[in-house]
């Protein structure tokens, strides 16, 4: 195609005519007109121009959306072939990872459909304008010949009417008898008759020929008025209006090509549940690929599928006396383990955290230390009064910074869970994971007799009488008694078979639960602290409520710290009972823990983080945008613990 910002010749002008008026032959002539087709041929060139123009567009645009899917695709395939490596994360995380990128892949498909589109639209718009560029030189080409013709015509009548001119004034001249010297000739000068009559018949020849030139031009002229600037003006426009249609369509298909690229991008991040075929499997979000990743699971099942290669043959280490030393030294051994196991259990102890908590007890709760968790085989009851206080009031000058020791079974200040012989006190001393591993076993498959989690904390009040759960209860002691040094409680994760064993155990009957015992939660009280807040996460309806969850995040959204507080102390009081009890209880301990901020480096802003979306809910479908305010929600509440619960 030939550049259409060049003008092909001087007609194509808006100002250009047919022949100058200014011409020495033209002076007594008719102005001559513009030629209306130029007009007509300078819009066309307009169209043509901004036809190339969207075309060039359009096919810069299609190779950038082509470049852009091609290295979409290829990224996605990349990390399709990296994800299936083997050593990889794998589990739901290598699924959710696949997902993902077949996702972005049918992002790049609708990518490469809306490139080829473009580009065949550019194909369109080239051909389009090449047509448009042909129809116009044909037309152009035509209109010029039809203009040269009527000013060839014109022209030959000038020349006619000169020559005429010419002769009558010469016939005029010899009618009067001025003679003009006549050209020497070999017949001699002719008589005044003969040239009279010579001239008369040339001037007649002149005036017939003058009037058939006249006649002529008149005629071409005609023509090209009345026929020919017509039809080239038609032409013209025809070509107009196709070239203008077919860019307006081309611009509507570009539209809806971009609404069609777009649809199918967020289709395939976020595809519709309902369709009109209900039987074909729906593709998974991406969100719902991003939430389908489960670290837990997937670090158990790693670590399960490498139990094969552990070494399974574990040997126990036991001190055996050399037969030379038994008789010598056996007679003195069981009085040192009796007097070991007689010394331990009866000590007296001192007021310790347990009472700083009492004041969290619901009134109507059974007494959590009648009966002890089943251990096989089972023990009879421990019925000594001294006994039952030592469950309950650990002795203080053993308790050092670390909750509870890991080198034994037992803390220093706790006596084994039931009074046995020396025999056998000395082989839970020596061996104690056998017996932990299968108590833990029985817990974990323990009948949900009377369930915990996932009932409402108005269900459990009705149920159990007591406004603030036992699991909450029985979890805060725990926490308190050996968690509150603890680097990272409530932020750390415990170990997940703890927890689903201790929730099996709640769930079948918390009474019989009991957490003074570090043994009964594995010497974890990270565990312990995990526990707690999977039950508020379970919770049907969260501890904030989803009826009042707007107001508590309008709330927080206040920037003056006196009004959200105030704000925040009306909202908590219009909670219901069983929320509102077990809310003062969790912030009186989240207060204690904030006090030890030093040793565990939970402050008021950590734990806030940690339990806004635990107490606010998750599963309601609130913004993960609101999560910020959430945290001050907690923030706020644990800042102002004594102003908006008494300390009584």
């Amino acid at each position: 195609m030939a550049d259409p910002t060049v003008n092909e010749s001087p007609e194509l002008t808006p100002t250009a005519e047919v022949h100058s008026p200014h011409s020495p032959q033209n002076k007594d002539a008719e102005a001559p007109q513009v030629v209306p087709v130029n007009q007509e041929e300078k819009e066309k060139l307009d169209k043509v121009i901004q036809s190339d123009d969207f075309a060039t567009f359009l096919r810069k645009r299609s190779i950038l959306e082509e470049d852009h899917a091609q290295g979409l695709k290829k990224l996605a395939r990349a990390m399709h072939d990296s994800s299936i490596r083997p050593d990889n994360r794998q589990g739901s995380f290598a699924k959710s990872y696949d997902e993902m990128n077949k996702i972005h892949d049918r992002m790049a498909d609708h990518g490469l459909q809306f490139s080829v589109s473009l580009h065949q639209m550019s194909e369109d718009l080239n051909e389009l304008a090449a047509n448009m560029e042909r129809g116009r030189k044909h037309w152009k080409q035509n209109g010029l010949n039809a203009e040269k013709r009527v000013q060839e015509a014109e022209a030959a009548a000038e020349k006619a009417k000169a020559k005429y001119d010419n002769l009558a004034e010469q016939y005029d001249r010899a009618k009067t008898g001025d003679r003009q010297p006549g050209k020497f000739g070999l017949k001699g000068p002719k008589s005044a008759a003969q040239h009279e009559e010579d001239l008369l018949r040339k001037v007649q020849h002149g005036d017939t020929d003058y009037s058939n030139k006249v006649q002529a031009a008149q005629t071409q002229k005609q023509e090209l008025v009345a026929t020919l600037r017509p039809q080239a003006t038609r032409a013209l426009q025809d070509l107009i209006n196709e070239c203008d249609s077919a860019l307006a369509l081309q611009m509507q298909k570009f539209a809806s090509f971009s609404e069609r690229l777009l649809l199918g991008s967020g289709l395939s991040v976020s595809p519709l549940r309902h369709q009109a075929n209900d039987n074909a499997p729906v593709p998974k979000s991406l969100r719902e690929a991003a939430r389908q990743v489960d670290n837990e699971r997937d670090f158990k099942d790693y670590i399960l599928s490498h139990a094969s290669k552990a070494n399974s043959s574990s040997t126990t280490i036991r001190y055996e006396r050399h037969p030379t030393l038994t008789t010598s030294q056996n007679p003195s051994a069981h009085p040192k383990r009796q007097s070991l196991s007689i010394n331990t259990a009866p000590t007296p102890t001192p007021q310790t955290a347990a009472q700083a908590f009492a004041q969290m007890t619901p009134h109507n709760a059974p007494q959590l230390h009648h009966a002890q968790p089943p251990r096989p085989p089972p023990p009879p009851t421990f019925q000594h009064p001294h006994q039952e206080t030592f469950f309950t009031q650990p002795t203080p000058q053993h308790h050092s910074p670390a909750p509870y020791p890991t080198t034994t079974p037992y803390p220093q200040h706790y006596p084994p869970p039931q009074p046995r012989p020396s025999h056998s006190f000395d082989r839970q001393v020596t061996a104690p994971g056998p017996a932990s591993a299968n108590n833990a076993a029985q817990h974990s498959d323990l009948p949900p007799l009377n369930p915990v989690f996932g009932v409402s904390l108005e269900d459990l009040f009705r149920r159990d009488a007591t406004a603030i759960p036992m699991i909450v209860y029985q979890c805060i002691q725990a926490v308190e008694l050996f968690g509150l040094n603890v680097e990272g409680i409530y932020r750390l994760s415990g170990n997940t078979m703890h927890i689903q064993r201790m929730k099996a155990m709640f769930d079948n009957d918390s009474r019989q639960v009991d957490f003074t015992n570090p043994e009964n939660f594995h010497h974890d009280v990270n565990s312990v602290a995990g526990l707690l807040k999977q039950f508020f996460r379970e919770l049907p309806d969260p501890l904030f409520t989803n009826e009042r969850y707007q107001d508590f995040i309008n709330a927080a959204r206040k920037d003056d710290d006196t009004q959200r507080r105030d704000t925040l102390h009306a909202l908590i009081n219009s909670l219901p009972d069983p929320n509102y009890a077990t809310l003062r209880a969790l912030i009186l301990h989240l207060n204690h823990v904030q006090e030890r901020a030093s040793e565990n480096r939970m402050n008021a802003g950590n734990i806030a983080i940690s339990f806004g979306l635990t107490l606010m809910g998750s599963n309601a479908g609130h913004s993960i945008a609101d999560s910020g305010w959430q945290a001050r929600v907690i923030e706020t509440v644990l800042q102002n613990t004594f102003q908006i619960f008494d300390d009584d």
